[in-house]
């Protein structure tokens, strides 16, 4: 995907005439290498070839718009409705992004009003736009020390122009939405709606998802919260399996299309001897198939553990006409239903090390929904604050249709459209999937090498 510098343009509502609030602290502030002034850009490419590669004069090079506070400011702050939503699954940091979002508003800002969307974005629709809380910052306080997210959240695409609606009638100038790729498609939909009709409500993204595959973000908040704790149940079933004659672990967690939370739970855990991710496709039979190394670890060592991505070995079940474990249809969000890949490791697994004579003694685990409810720990409380932060002084300039992210470790803004123009893997020639197979001494593969030269990939 070749990207130019007008691709990463982001789109603003109109001329900045209001003082910020933090236009006396930034009135002497410059580029340093811990800070990008507002007039600044964030390069989208960081080696010397790819940036040769363009041919390009230094300020057409591609790149991002700098986040963080302006000297002027679109909105006058003593008029400003806010609302927020939360859309999708749960992952650790949504209540801290709410909390940061609340009090940025509230105390540099000091904005009019701020109203929570109860559950996703039905909460926009005609039959639940009454359904709000109002937001302060004694409401907030300490929403970060739990999980999940006060606003509640679901699945589901809503009519756009009914959304619109709901925030004409609310008086909405401002509308935070944070979610994954579902929520970020809907963001940008609802943000067409909104420019169809000439209004001026400004909708910014606070990506998030737990499996860390959205792009054009260095890693996504909760994602550290949740590998965290999903080492903590990798290590427990090393444990069980090795105490267990013939032991088999299996951890599956989640990643339907990503393989970051098993790697890096993974190499945290440094107790896994495989593990098993979608990018890196896998057969069961055969001399260098996946079996044949299971068994070699049991009678080697006792006992083998892997870590298994549910999204990992999905082609297994045309392959081998395996549909009693296949998914079927798709999910609220439209994802494809993913075959239980646990269910068939499982089995699998046990009649092979019968017939060979070891019979397995099984320990199985799949922990997502103890993993992705989890308090955020200090790092991702951290980012998320400062996602949050970031996302407020956007809007506020009268930025619109962009997400907020971390990029080359700074917080730019993105166009909404990117954030859903591909997906976010681990690359398989990649440094992390080397450290994996450094850590767990696994063949680089089971089976034959695939195709992967369609494959666009970032570690």
């Amino acid at each position: 995907m070749t990207l130019h510098l007008d691709d990463l343009r982001v789109r603003r509502l109109g001329e900045c005439r209001y003082d910020s609030p933090f236009s006396e602290v930034l009135s002497t502030k410059q580029t340093s290498p811990h800070y990008v002034a507002e007039g600044d850009r964030v390069l989208l490419e960081d080696t010397v070839s790819m940036l040769t590669e363009h041919s390009l004069p230094p300020d057409r090079v591609p790149s991002f718009e700098a986040a963080g506070p302006r000297r002027k400011i679109y909105f006058d702050p003593a008029n400003v409705t806010a609302g927020i939503v939360t859309c999708g699954g749960l992952c650790p940091g949504l209540n801290n992004v709410i909390r940061g979002l609340v009090q940025e508003l509230s105390v540099h800002y000091k904005v009019k009003r701020i109203l929570g969307f109860r559950n996703g974005l039905k909460g926009l629709t005609a039959e639940h736009r009454n359904d709000t809380i109002e937001l302060t910052p004694d409401r907030v306080r300490d929403i970060h020390n739990a999980g999940g997210t006060i606003l509640g959240s679901s699945r589901g695409g809503q009519d756009a122009d009914e959304m619109v609606d709901s925030l004409v009638m609310r008086g909405v100038d401002i509308l935070f939405v944070i979610g994954g790729d579902g929520g970020m498609r809907a963001a940008t939909f609802l943000s067409k709606a909104i420019r169809m009709r000439g209004l001026d409500i400004a909708v910014i993204g606070v990506p998030k998802t737990i499996d860390n595959d959205l792009p054009f973000t260095d890693q996504s908040f909760g994602f550290q919260s949740a590998f965290a704790r999903a080492t903590d149940f990798i290590s427990s079933v090393s444990v069980e399996a090795a105490a267990s004659p013939n032991g088999v672990g299996i951890v599956k967690l989640m990643g339907r299309h990503s393989g970051f939370i098993a790697s890096y739970a993974a190499l945290a855990a440094n107790s896994a001897d495989i593990v098993l991710i979608p990018e890196i496709p896998f057969v069961l039979g055969g001399a260098d198939g996946l079996l044949a190394h299971v068994e070699q670890h049991v009678r080697s060592k006792g006992f083998v553990v892997i870590v298994l991505a549910e999204g990992a070995g999905q082609d297994l079940f045309e392959k081998h006409g395996l549909h009693q474990y296949n998914g079927r249809g798709t999910d609220a969000s439209g994802n494809v239903k993913l075959g239980n890949i646990g269910e068939l490791l499982k089995e699998s697994i046990t009649a092979h090390l019968t017939a060979v004579g070891l019979a397995p003694s099984m320990r199985y685990i799949d922990p997502s929904y103890a993993i992705r409810s989890v308090a955020a720990n200090a790092y991702d409380s951290v980012y998320c604050l400062r996602l949050a932060h970031a996302a407020v002084h956007a809007a506020m300039s009268g930025r619109t249709e962009a997400a907020v992210a971390r990029w080359r470790r700074r917080f730019v803004h993105v166009p909404l459209s990117l954030m859903t123009s591909r997906r976010n893997q681990v690359d398989p020639d990649g440094d992390l999937w080397m450290s994996v197979l450094e850590t767990t001494c696994q063949p680089a593969r089971f089976g034959p090498a695939p195709d992967r030269g369609e494959l666009h990939r970032v570690s």
